[in-house]
Formats: C-alpha cells, structure tokens, sequence
C-alpha cells in the first residue's frame, strides 16, 4: 500500500555537498533539501534531521548544461521552482494522499521545465540553456521519483545499492537493447548524449517511479560527475563505512576527484528511521517502480528522443553535454556503433 498512515514518527538525516571537481572552472550543480510541511528548504546547506511531517520532504539534484552562467541559472532555477511549486500546488492541496503527492511532484517538475524553457526563450544569450533533474519528494513510508536527464537516485538496504531511476540516454538505451553491457556503456565516449534535459524543449516527460523505505535505508541522489566514476557498490561501502553522513559525502568526493574528477560532483543522502517505518524484509522490492498515477494525465511512458534546440559550441576547456536533437542523430549513432562492431 502506497504511503502507509502511520501516527509514529519517521526520521530523515540528511546531507548534502557539492564540489568542482579538478577539472571545471565553475559549478554547474545545484540541491535543495526542504521540509515540505514548515516550508524550510536549505538550497545549499549541508546537513539537517527532522521529522516527516504531513506534507513529506523534498530532496533535489540538478546538473546544469549550456554555459557557465547558462547551466548554472538552469539548475538553481530547477531546484527552487520545483520546490516552490510544491509549496504552492501541494501546500495548498485538500486531499492529503500519495496520489496527489506524486501528481504535484510531477506536475513542479513540468512547471520548472516550461520556466526554464521560457526565460532561454526571452534571453537569446541563453539558448540551449538546460538541467538535468532528479527529485525526491518522501510522504509517510514512501519516496516519489521524478527523473528527467541522467542524473540518478540509488537506494542502499543492508549495504547493497539498487539504482531507482533509469538514465534518459542513449547508453541506456543501448544497454536495454542488449548493444552494450552496462560496463561497455560506462567507457563509451557517448556516455554523455542524453535524451532530455528541462529547458530546451517546451515539453518533457517526466520519469514518475516510487519506492517503500524501510527503517536504516539511505537515499542517494547524485549527478553524473560521482555517478561516472564512483561504481554503486562503491558508494554503498563508503556510506557503510563512514561514522557521519558529512563524513561519508567528503569521502565520495574525494573518490570522485582522486580519478580525475572532470566534472562537477554532487552528491545527497538520506538515512531514514523511526518506529514509522517497517523493518527491512529481504523480499521486499527495491528498484525501478513505475508509479501508476491515475488521473487525466498519463503516467510514465518511453522516454522520447529530445528535440530541443541545440545547445552552444563546447568552450575548449569545458565539457559539455551533448542533447540528442532528433531521432535520426540516435540512429546515426547506434548504426555507427554497430557498424565498428561488425567484423
């Protein structure tokens, strides 16, 4: 049952940090953390514990592309209209359920891309100006996932990671297909070619997934400049071995750039407790849940190829994202991959 009604108390500790990396001369990343039922959010503090109120908590991460301050106003504006938006629709809303929770959740993610869209649009020094998003919205016993880009969310149980979310790229494509294996895809020079982004394209789908917690899980959203380097079981060891969470997102980091560190790292964990929540069962599901909302809308379906306005040149010093612009560049890339393949 979705959001289990529990008058016991829940408990998230949560800390989140980002970094540089070595190798960029500026930070594209942004999260939020924000307690949804008194309407607090740290956009950039580092650690806080609270209690899941009636409205549930937010936890956001957001990996700018575009530019230096194109990329970088992309997710700040992510992350704050995401959660504004909630305030507002979700804060304001009658019918306290998990339903309606995972409709706004989806419904901020939508509203932030339409900003986003809008304001490149009005300011054409901007163009091509994008965020990848990965949101976390927690109500009672549950996390609702919104996922646009690659960017990810993992779960840690008994220390074992499971990924929650699914990248929106072509590797990941590529790897469903059974072209690659997941190893194969991580060294690929593709890597980096995602499917969408919030702001280029007026529209986005938004991946809508879900996940029951349990008492001792850790939630882990991070942006590909930890994801890319540092493997799920590594993380899983590291947030195991650590005595703090601060101390455990130092340590990632550190990994992250000890392996050249090319891109920007952010990372966000949340440990959950409380007598609200059930005892961990190994035959419990963790992964990839498709959230099947019900309303006028439809829920989540294949993510479509992005279609969006190309972003600017790359800088010489800077790596950039590259956006998928038509169907026809994914299959000009797997019919290039297959072609090295053929003997």
């Amino acid at each position: 049952m979705f959001g289990r009604s529990s008058h016991k108390p829940i408990r998230v500790e949560v800390c989140a940090k980002t970094d540089r990396g070595r190798t960029r001369d500026h930070n594209e990343d942004h999260f939020l953390v924000a307690d949804l039922t008194r309407r607090d959010a740290s956009p950039q503090a580092a650690m806080r514990t609270h209690e899941i109120g009636e409205r549930g908590a937010l936890l956001v991460v957001a990996d700018g592309m575009g530019g230096a301050a194109a990329g970088e106003l992309a997710s700040e504006m992510a992350t704050e209209k995401i959660y504004q938006q909630l305030v507002n629709a979700w804060g304001g809303e009658r019918e306290v359920t998990p339903a309606r929770f995972a409709y706004r959740l989806r419904e901020a993610v939508e509203v932030a891309n339409g900003h986003i869209h809008a304001y490149a649009k009005a300011h054409p020094e901007l163009r091509g100006m994008g965020t990848t998003t990965t949101a976390a919205g927690v109500l009672g016993d549950h996390c609702f996932l919104t996922q646009v880009g690659d960017s990810r969310a993992y779960l840690i149980r008994n220390g074992q990671a499971v990924q929650l979310t699914k990248d929106q790229s072509l590797m990941q494509r590529l790897v469903e297909a059974g072209e690659l294996t997941e190893e194969e895809a991580a060294k690929s020079e593709r890597r980096n070619i995602i499917l969408q982004a919030l702001g280029p394209d007026a529209r986005v789908k938004v991946d809508l997934t879900h996940q029951e917690t349990r008492r001792g899980d850790v939630l882990v959203l991070c942006s590909d400049g930890l994801s890319g380097l540092v493997k799920k079981d590594e993380i899983a060891d590291t947030v195991k071995q650590e005595r703090s969470l601060p101390a455990a997102c130092d340590r990632l980091i550190a990994l992250a750039n000890e392996r050249g560190g090319p891109d920007n790292i952010t990372v966000v964990l949340a440990r959950f407790d409380g007598d609200g929540l059930r005892l961990v069962d190994a035959s419990a599901e963790v992964g990839h849940q498709v959230y099947p909302l019900i309303d006028t809308e439809t829920s989540t379906e294949p993510v479509p190829v992005y279609t969006g306005s190309p972003p600017p040149e790359p800088a010489a010093r800077g790596r950039w994202r590259l956006v998928v612009l038509a169907l026809a560049a994914v299959a000009a890339a797997v019919a290039l991959y297959l072609s090295k393949r053929s003997p």
